[in-house]
């Protein structure tokens, strides 16, 4: 990472309650889980998003939970980054990823944005795409279900059971990546992928 004075670790999702269970909300769930284990709540909202400023592995670091909807997530997280002069190396993004099973964890760095939405949105905002993702595994839709109504469908009580976990080890993933870094990370979270 650089040295920008911030750093910025954005999960995405929709806003809205009729979205907070669902499966493309997961990034949302897993900053709400990392701000709950830092005993922080999302209380100012800016450029679009809920979020909270707090230091955290001793860095300065903002939570952020874009409100734009997810495919026009990169707008809200560039203008946080432009404002407070964050290079695109300082930001870790928290998403939801059909490509992993429910509950996988795979960190990357600088990859395409796989047909996601919302990453697409981000490379589309800052021109490239030298962030950390943080890839949280939805799996994929059961045959004959389509992809939009999978992700935002609800969780399955099997998911549900392994929420928790899920949304735990993803926040313990950003803090990985803060304390230790990107290579770290990747060494300590991508060993039980399925890609």
């Amino acid at each position: 990472m650089s040295d920008s004075k911030y750093k910025i670790i954005a999960g995405l999702g929709n806003p809205g309650k009729d979205y907070a269970q669902t499966r493309h909300n997961i990034g949302f769930l897993a900053v709400d889980a990392l701000a709950s284990k830092s005993h922080l709540i999302f209380d100012k909202s800016r450029f679009d998003s809920e979020y909270v400023k707090a230091r955290i592995m001793g860095k300065d670091v903002f939570l952020i939970k874009p409100l734009t909807f997810m495919n026009r997530s990169g707008l809200s997280i560039h203008k946080f980054a432009s404002y407070y002069k964050i290079e695109i190396e300082d930001i870790i993004i928290v998403h939801d990823d059909m490509d992993l099973e429910f509950g996988k964890i795979k960190i990357v760095k600088s990859r395409g944005h796989g047909g996601h939405n919302g990453v697409r949105s981000i490379m589309d905002a800052f021109g490239n795409n030298d962030y950390t993702r943080v890839r949280v595994g939805v799996g994929h839709p059961l045959s004959g279900r389509d992809i939009t109504g999978h992700v935002l469908g609800s969780f399955s009580p099997d998911e549900m059971s392994f929420l928790d976990k899920t949304t735990d080890t993803a926040s313990n993933a950003c803090l990985h990546i803060l304390e230790n870094g990107v290579i770290s990370a990747m060494n300590a979270f991508n060993q039980n992928t399925d890609r």
